[in-house]
Order: structure tokens, then C-alpha cells, then sequence
């Protein structure tokens, strides 16, 4: 039988439409929590719902328009954990990425959740709440091309340990999970999916650089997220828990 770990809890999740986000959903969902999701894909937010068992509330957001989020957040004033995990990547040459581009990224990736944080604490700061930011290990490594992606990442990172000292008062708990390659939309770019190229295959699994020989599978973030979430988490805050099958061990 399945836990009821989040029965009559009030979740809110960005991004919840397709790969962490979606396994994330649902597996609030399957623990009798009451989810409500974002994203720019009605539809797809929409196919999502319709796997939750009637506790997964889809809403169209674009997490980069401020007003409009602050205004989702602060339509549940019951509201019990958010998830930060809205984003997107874009391989970008430094000498090519103009402001507009970095704008959107940071827009999307950091000042969505600073600003959902900010509005969830105001609403968390009566009877306490939880906090998950949906991080990367690209905060903590330097690719070519990844630079605005990983910045919006380390900004993520540190909000969360800064806003762990500043809710602490308030019973609200930060964290954030930092999931390595995983098997999701974003790991496609141009009908590509780069887990399956043979520049992974060979530097990742045949090379040993991820020590568990394979990426991950959303359901396998998901886990993390929940615990963090859930009660059986009274004294861990302010962390960044890596779930990379080894990889960053071996950088």
C-alpha cells in the first residue's frame, strides 16, 4: 500500500509538466498530497493531471513573469511546501549570448525562485513549511557553453543556504537537490538526445566518469525531494544534496 506520507498537504510545484518535475508530481500525488503545477504547456500540465488521481491542479505560468507567479503562490494561503524546479538550458558561446538570452535564462532558472521563496515564506512563516530548490551539479562545474545556465544554478545554491539562515525562525526549512545527467526532455537539443551520442557513452559509462555506468531516471530525484518535503525532516536545512550516481566524484 502506498504512503500517505503528504495526506492533506498543499504543494506547489514549478515546471511540473515534463521530466523531474512530472516524477515529482506525481509522486506527491501517490502520497495524497493536493499538487498544483506550472508550466508554459497547458497541455502538457494537463496530461500530467490526469495521471494524478484527481490531486494534480495544472496552471499555465511562465515563472519569468513575476506578477503573475507571485500571484499563483499567494493563491494558497495554506500552503505547505514548495518545489522550485522551472528551468531551461541553452548551450550559449560567451562571445555570442546577448542580454536578452541571459536575461531569460536568469529570469527563468534564479529570479523565479528567488521571488516564489520570498512569497512562500510570507505565507509559511506562521506555522512553518519546506522549501526545495530543484538545483544542478553545473553549479559546481564549468563547461563551454554552459556558463548563464551554471551561474543561475549557484545563484539557486546559495539562496538556499542563505534563506535557511534567514527562515530558520520561522520553522521554514531550505534545501536543494542537485541532480546530474538525467534522462529528461532537456537532455535532447536539435532530436538529439546526448545520453544516447557516443561522446557519452564512451566519456560516461565506458570510461567510468558516472560510477553507476548510466544516467538517471526522473523517479530517481524524485525520492530525494520528497524527504526533504516531508516531516521526517525536522533539522536538515540550509543543504545541497547531490544525486548524480557518483559522477562528480570522479570530476
Amino acid at each position: 500500500m502506498q504512503s500517505q506520507r503528504f495526506k492533506n498537504k498543499k504543494i506547489l510545484l514549478s515546471g511540473g509538466g515534463t521530466g523531474i518535475g512530472k516524477a515529482i508530481a506525481l509522486a506527491f500525488a501517490a502520497e495524497g498530497a493536493s499538487v498544483r503545477i506550472t508550466g508554459r504547456n497547458l497541455q502538457t500540465l494537463e496530461e500530467v493531471a490526469a495521471q494524478g488521481e484527481g490531486r494534480i491542479i495544472p496552471i499555465s505560468c511562465d515563472v519569468s513573469d513575476i506578477v503573475h507567479w507571485k500571484e499563483i503562490v499567494n493563491s494558497e494561503p495554506d500552503l505547505d511546501v514548495l518545489i522550485n524546479n522551472a528551468a531551461i538550458s541553452q548551450s550559449i558561446d560567451i562571445f555570442e549570448v546577448d542580454d536578452a538570452v541571459w536575461n531569460r535564462i536568469m529570469d527563468i532558472n534564479f529570479k523565479g525562485c528567488l521571488h516564489a521563496c520570498r512569497e512562500a515564506a510570507r505565507l509559511m512563516r506562521a506555522r512553518g513549511g519546506k522549501i526545495v530548490n530543484i538545483s544542478s551539479i553545473h553549479a559546481d562545474i564549468c563547461e563551454r557553453g554552459s556558463t548563464a545556465y551554471a551561474i543561475a544554478k549557484a545563484s539557486m545554491n546559495h539562496l538556499t543556504r542563505c534563506l535557511a539562515v534567514e527562515l530558520a525562525p520561522f520553522g521554514i526549512l531550505v534545501n536543494a537537490v542537485a541532480p546530474g545527467f538525467v534522462d529528461t526532455p532537456m537532455s535532447s537539443a536539435g532530436g538529439v538526445n546526448e545520453l544516447e551520442t557516443d561522446w557519452f557513452k564512451t566519456r560516461f559509462i565506458k570510461n567510468g566518469r558516472i560510477p553507476l555506468k548510466r544516467a538517471a531516471q526522473p523517479e530517481e530525484i524524485a525520492p530525494a525531494v520528497l524527504f526533504f518535503a516531508s516531516d521526517e525532516n525536522t533539522y536538515i536545512t540550509g543543504q545541497i544534496l547531490t544525486v548524480d550516481g557518483g559522477l562528480t566524484l570522479t570530476l
